[in-house]
């Protein structure tokens, strides 16, 4: 099923695409450079058309959208001023490694460059933050664009995606009706499963370590609820500690007893202590941001860093790793897992048990605890409340600006599912 039988013209066919692909909802604000996209919009009933009263917030509701469903979040917007508002969405979408896909209009391709009413350079401007980006100019290439950006934004390490599209572009009958399939994509494969000698030195410094911590990050929320899965299965397997920055809330139950709930400036005294002794740090899915650092010279000193991420442009950035562990986390955890049993390893109980009792002398200090104010409840109180009443329910999800009451959301807050922890830099 298509939205267009008959698609008559370039909008018509991307729409088409858009459907093809399992595209819901656009959240867009119309222009003049984008009128032939609204008025097949309005021609069909498949696809649903969100209104906002800001580019920038439609940049953000497709994010939150994302975020929420693991899908790839649609934007519409027109030329100039309409694309360049959809810039803070972008930056953000682009640091969080959210997947969307900005449409954005754009004069006709015979203007380009003429300084035409409400031209400018999406391109240029958006290709800083931004995975990758694409200029349309004929008819013909509108459908592997699409598919091509869509594969782009979510695969490897997730992120924003800009086609510009000129307004003759949308207008022009394209010369064929036939949805194509994307063709595999020959420069862009990101890697999947880890090698096994990374496996191999990864999993043995696991096994040996006396004082371990996992330290997760949004990367995991990103490789979805089986990888999710899959992490609480090792971590249960090992018992060690775990802790998590403010991306990656939610990827393990936070309310489990070898949660040490979030670290770095805001985050626990267990935490932080415990990352800053332990002598094998096992990170998946996190960038070592400077909010979790600190001083990144005294950062850990003498423990052993093992990193696990997609993008191997990632792994020591900013920390030196010890060990590179390039790949999906689900499918990487699963490696170890799969690794820990056939060799049939164990901990150091003796050692862990140790460990243990140290972290709980950190974690009896309650770093959270506060004094219930005799006037107005604190926000603290409220939170705390609030926590106690989600526990009655099923599921729920928890969005935020961002600011000290975002800090405390995810202090007081219970997160055990993925994907239900939301928040935007403005």
């Amino acid at each position: 099923m298509t939205c267009f039988d008959n698609p008559q013209n370039g909008a018509e066919l991307v729409l088409n695409t858009l459907y093809d692909l399992g595209v819901e909802v656009i959240f867009g604000y119309p222009g003049g450079a984008v009128l032939p996209l609204y008025d097949a919009l309005f021609k069909q009933n498949k696809i649903r058309h969100i209104l906002v009263r800001h580019e920038q917030g439609a940049a953000h509701a497709a994010e939150g959208y994302a975020r929420s469903t693991g899908k790839v979040g649609c934007v519409l917007v027109t030329s100039g001023p309409g694309a360049t508002n959809t810039v803070t969405g972008l930056a953000d979408a682009m640091l969080d490694s959210i997947p969307i896909v900005v449409l954005t209009g754009q004069v006709a391709t015979h203007l380009i460059g003429s300084d035409a009413f409400q031209e400018a350079d999406t391109v240029g401007i958006t290709m800083s933050c931004t995975k990758h980006n694409y200029l349309v100019k004929k008819p013909e290439d509108l459908q592997n664009t699409i598919r091509e950006a869509f594969y782009v934004a979510k695969s490897g390490r997730p992120g924003p995606v800009v086609i510009d599209l000129p307004k003759d572009i949308q207008l022009q009958q394209p010369k064929f009706s036939v949805t194509e399939k994307l063709r595999a994509h020959r420069s862009y494969v990101p890697p999947t499963t880890a090698s096994e000698d990374a496996i191999e030195t990864a999993i043995n410094l696991i096994a040996n370590a006396k004082k371990p911590v996992f330290y997760t990050g949004g990367g995991m929320v990103n490789s979805g609820s089986e990888a999710c899965e899959a992490l609480v299965e090792f971590v249960k397997l090992t018992g060690y500690p775990i802790t998590s920055t403010l991306m990656g809330l939610g990827a393990y139950p936070t309310s489990d007893v070898q949660f040490l709930k979030m670290l770095g400036m805001h985050g626990s005294l267990e935490a932080n202590m415990a990352m800053a002794n332990c002598d094998v740090m096992i990170n998946i899915g996190a960038r070592f941001d400077d909010r979790i650092t600190g001083r990144k010279d005294a950062f850990s000193v003498g423990s052993k860093k093992i990193h696990v991420d997609i993008d191997p442009s990632s792994i020591s950035k900013n920390i030196k790793a010890d060990v590179h562990v390039v790949g999906d986390a689900k499918l990487v955890i699963k490696q170890f897992i799969e690794a820990w049993k056939k060799k049939n390893l164990h901990t150091d109980e003796v050692a862990l048990k140790k460990w243990w009792k140290e972290i709980e002398g950190w974690r009896a200090q309650k770093s959270f605890a506060y004094k219930p104010s005799n006037q107005l409840p604190r926000p603290q109180e409220v939170l705390d409340k609030l926590n106690t009443l989600l526990k009655k329910e099923k599921d729920y999800f928890i969005t935020t600006d961002v600011g000290q009451h975002q800090m405390w959301a995810a202090q007081y807050l219970d997160f055990n599912q993925p994907n239900r922890w939301k928040f935007w830099i403005n």
